[in-house]
């Protein structure tokens, strides 16, 4: 596989990695109708763990199927597919070579109690990613839980394992919890504040929330509004957290979140692109709409992140 000049760009950021962990990323930068842009288009299918399978399945009942995930993010022209390990064992074989994967080695759900403390358990490993071929492994973290510390530190372990595997590590990194109101959730000084704790855990691409215009920490409000940070459209707000991840020297893509209407989803894709965003992971709004919907979709979002719409 060749590497465009764009990609060997990239994969030079990442100075203190081995040549597994950058054949990994040159992997999936490779892959698929983005293969060679910079950019990325990634299916995560983890959301039946915290949500439930109604939740997640039942609008397009294909998509219990996870068989059904694997063909979509081929036929898609995908960049990767992300889920936990009972789904990526159940096509592992079948579409062995054909989708790079991210084994996601964390997971929460919605029956713990509210008092529970916002956390994940550690549901597979690095060998089990290995072992199924997997380019990367996928980490939660929750910036603002109190089981914030235990996140970290237990995501470093499993990163210093994986990069001396060969394995990359991809990190969730979702402010929720105790410290956490539910608008700074998506607030954009702890979005970047976000970013940034994920890059200096060390990982190889991070996942975020588009965030809003709301400043929820005092002390970080004083400095966006002395030094005059724009943070007015989504475009300047993905460049902030560009910014805050290494000046861009880490991979960033951006969730999808909940299903939500087409055009929504296309001037999202429009503020990462034009923020310098790296690209989508987008689960929901595509495997919760019918195959042909979903390919339509994700076709566009290949012309917007190529510049073409």
């Amino acid at each position: 596989m060749r590497a465009t000049r764009i990609v060997q760009k990239i994969l030079a950021n990442y100075e203190g990695d081995t040549p597994g962990v950058k054949a990994n990323l040159c992997r999936m930068l490779m892959q698929g109708k983005l293969g060679g842009t910079g950019k990325m288009i990634i299916l995560p299918v983890d959301q039946g763990f915290e949500h439930g399978p109604a939740r997640t399945f039942a609008p397009n009942p294909a998509a219990y199927d996870p068989h059904y995930h694997y063909q979509l993010a081929i036929d898609a022209g995908l960049s990767a597919y992300a889920a936990p390990l009972g789904m990526i064992e159940a096509g592992a074989d079948t579409y062995a070579g054909q989708i790079p994967t991210i084994l996601k080695v964390n997971s929460a759900n919605s029956l713990m109690s509210d008092t529970a403390g916002k956390n994940q358990a550690v549901t597979s490993s690095v060998d089990d990613a290995l072992r199924l071929g997997c380019s990367a492994i996928g980490f939660t973290i929750y910036p603002g839980s109190d089981c914030a510390l235990d996140m970290f530190e237990e995501i470093s372990e499993m990163r210093k394992e994986a990069a001396a595997k060969g394995v990359a590590t991809v990190i969730w990194s979702y402010p929720r919890g105790e410290a956490i109101t539910k608008d700074g959730e998506t607030a954009i000084d702890v979005a970047a504040y976000s970013a940034q704790i994920a890059a200096l855990l060390g990982a190889h691409i991070i996942k975020i929330k588009l965030s809003t215009d709301h400043l929820m920490l005092p002390e970080a409000k004083k400095v966006y509004e002395d030094q005059k940070i724009d943070i007015a459209t989504q475009a300047a707000r993905v460049k902030n957290c560009m910014d805050s991840s290494f000046n861009g020297r880490r991979i960033v893509v951006f969730s999808g979140g909940a299903k939500k209407g087409a055009d929504s989803v296309y001037d999202d894709a429009r503020a990462i692109r034009d923020g310098g965003g790296n690209g989508s992971i987008i689960g929901r709004n595509s495997f919760q709409r019918s195959r042909e919907e979903a390919l339509a979709m994700l076709s566009k979002l290949v012309d917007i992140y190529k510049g073409k719409a």
